[in-house]
């Protein structure tokens, strides 16, 4: 006998887990068992690496040029009854909205499980107060024309401490410094970049603007930005 029902199933339901930063031991029970109940666990392939323990199910990998069509193969599993989980890195509700609205498009009901995201593992890192810090995503692949303007008013006004989340595909940490001197921002503004947060090649590297600008180094697309606020000392939250 088939196990695919003859009817699809009048409600598709697909759950979105966040993984965290990177470090398995930062995966939240929640999550755990979740993709141990899992069918069927999508993700990008660098999402799922930390993951593939706790998944007994089927694996959908799925990278930006297929990913409309993993979502749709992961919707048709939902539809037919099958429980389905779709893995993105940090926390469900910092810079996944984008997904999570192409996933809403495709089934009648989303559930969020939340996870650590890496804006609290910097904060930890450089001892910011959240309460403190204003956080931005260039993330957004409609533009980034509101998020910039935000950027360059909080740092003129140099309140609060500033985490920004660069765009991996053009918006790097050095893009960022060049479109931010171009704007006649500081030179000297303190900046560190976080790299692979978490993981055993993490990096926290200070700089100037002027010098990030300049830097050749390659970032990794798991970078962090943080801009102390004026006066910051570097004392412990």
């Amino acid at each position: 006998m088939s196990e695919t029902p003859s009817h699809p199933s009048t409600v598709a339901e697909i759950t979105v887990v966040g993984v965290g930063p990177g470090d398995p031991d930062l995966l939240t029970l929640k999550a755990r068992e979740a993709l141990r109940r899992a069918d069927t666990v999508a993700g990008f392939e660098s999402v799922l690496v930390p993951v593939r323990r706790w998944i007994t199910g089927d694996v959908l990998p799925m990278r930006y040029a297929d990913q409309d069509r993993v979502l749709d193969d992961l919707a048709a599993l939902a539809r037919r009854g099958k429980r389905c989980v779709l893995c993105v890195w940090g926390d469900v509700n910092v810079s996944a909205r984008e997904i999570i609205d192409r996933v809403r498009q495709r089934v009648d009901l989303v559930h969020l499980v939340p996870g650590i995201s890496s804006v609290q593992v910097a904060c930890v890192r450089l001892g910011l107060a959240l309460e403190e810090t204003l956080f931005i995503t260039l993330h957004a692949r409609a533009g980034h024309d509101a998020a910039t303007r935000e950027l360059l008013n909080a740092l003129r006004g140099g309140e609060r401490h500033v985490i920004l989340l660069p765009r991996p595909w053009d918006l790097m940490p050095r893009q960022i410094a060049q479109l931010l001197l171009a704007q006649a921002v500081d030179e000297g503004l303190p900046v560190h970049v976080l790299q692979r947060l978490t993981l055993p090649e993490e990096q926290v590297t200070p700089f100037t603007l002027a010098s990030l600008a300049v830097s050749e180094e390659e970032f990794s697309d798991l970078s962090i930005m943080v801009f102390p606020r004026v006066g910051w000392t570097g004392a412990a939250c």
